[in-house]
């Protein structure tokens, strides 16, 4: 049976503490062998003394916990060594993206994600339909997210062909993944409106650097 796994993550959340509110959806065909990549880039952690077993894109950036103890230096060797990883695991993804500001409540922007998904998939449908089973694996962190993707997979595929699970996402390295693909594109986003601040443009470099160092890079891994 042909597998298809649909890691899950946002970044930004319902209330006013973030401007903009990004959904990223990555998928993975289970065909496609990650291993060899994951084995190379624990390897060269190893090595390079950086850890190996988890990565969250703000806070590598933001020096927070758990990296707080990381100087700026260890934290960009990191950044740039999941970089790397990234490009050349075999996957593809859609970002979402909404200024919050434009939707009057909650309920409106929940609507506004899951018709988003449901075109998503009727305009890729003969890509979903490769597949037999469909696994959406997301942690059930925020209720907006979890009630748009269920709504829009009933509505556009066949109900049986989901399996969703409740997950810690510390244990499948593609939730690291769709962390990252979020935090490269709010930073697309901050970038083009003139709103990047000096850590994204210690860590990501200009708006020319950036675009051509991350943001080319990682879109070639975009659906459609």
């Amino acid at each position: 049976m042909r597998e298809l796994s649909v890691f899950i993550d946002e970044s930004g959340d319902i209330g006013t503490g973030s401007e903009y509110y990004l959904l990223t959806l990555v998928f993975h065909n289970q065909s496609d062998d990650i291993d060899s990549w994951l084995s190379s880039y624990e390897q060269a952690c190893t090595a390079s003394n950086l850890p190996k077993d988890t990565f969250h894109f703000t806070p590598v950036l933001r020096g927070h916990a758990p990296f707080d103890s990381m100087g700026y230096s260890t934290r960009k060797r990191l950044l740039s060594r999941f970089r790397y990883f990234v490009e050349r695991l075999p996957f593809k993804y859609v970002c979402l993206s909404y200024e919050k500001r434009r939707f009057s409540n909650t309920a409106d922007l929940q609507a506004k994600m899951q018709r988003d998904i449901e075109r998503l998939i009727r305009d890729n449908l003969v890509f979903f339909q490769e597949f037999d089973v469909v696994k959406v694996y997301y942690d059930n962190g925020q209720s907006i997210v979890s009630t748009s993707v269920h709504g829009a997979i009933s509505a556009a595929l066949f109900e049986d062909a989901v399996v969703y699970r409740n997950i810690k996402p510390n244990r499948y390295r593609l939730f690291r993944v769709a962390d990252y693909i979020c935090g490269i594109e709010l930073a697309a986003i901050r970038y083009e409106r003139n709103q990047a601040g000096s850590t994204e443009e210690c860590f990501l470099g200009s708006w020319k650097d950036f675009r051509q160092n991350y943001l080319k890079k990682l879109r070639r891994h975009r659906l459609g």
